[in-house]
């Protein structure tokens, strides 16, 4: 099971920078791609990231490319979500989410929501203007 993901959220202003960390345990890190997800009051659940294993391989959503990075450590088990630049319509719960050997999933799009084996709990990040 994942536990204590998504850590890191909280309030900031548009601008502003935020890194999230998404901590996993109770299954091998090394073979899950990991994926991050947002999803806005009212809205469906978005990819926004993803970062394949071994080789750290990414892929973004086109609302976060160029402002947002995704990396992992997997001697941490833990992946990140460095981002930049954020604007208001970043505002969103995010979750990260883990899919076992899918790499294929995570080249030049991103994993559905439904292809991941494991959630974390979101953490809430809220960009005011």
């Amino acid at each position: 099971l994942m536990c204590s993901c998504s850590v890191g959220g909280g309030l900031v202003q548009s601008g502003d920078s935020l890194r999230l960390s998404c901590v996993a345990s109770g299954f091998n890190f090394d073979d899950y791609t990991i994926g991050w997800f947002r999803q806005a009051p009212g809205k469906e659940r978005e990819g926004v990231s993803c970062v394949n294993s071994p080789d750290g391989t990414t892929s973004y959503g086109d609302a976060v490319k160029g402002r947002f990075t995704t990396s992992r450590d997997n001697a941490k088990n833990t992946a990140y979500l460095q981002m930049n630049s954020l604007k208001p319509e970043d505002t969103a719960v995010y979750y990260c989410a883990a899919t076992y050997r899918q790499w294929k999933l995570c080249t030049r799009d991103l994993p559905p929501s439904y292809a991941m084996d494991r959630w974390g709990k979101g953490t809430q990040v809220t960009v005011s203007s």
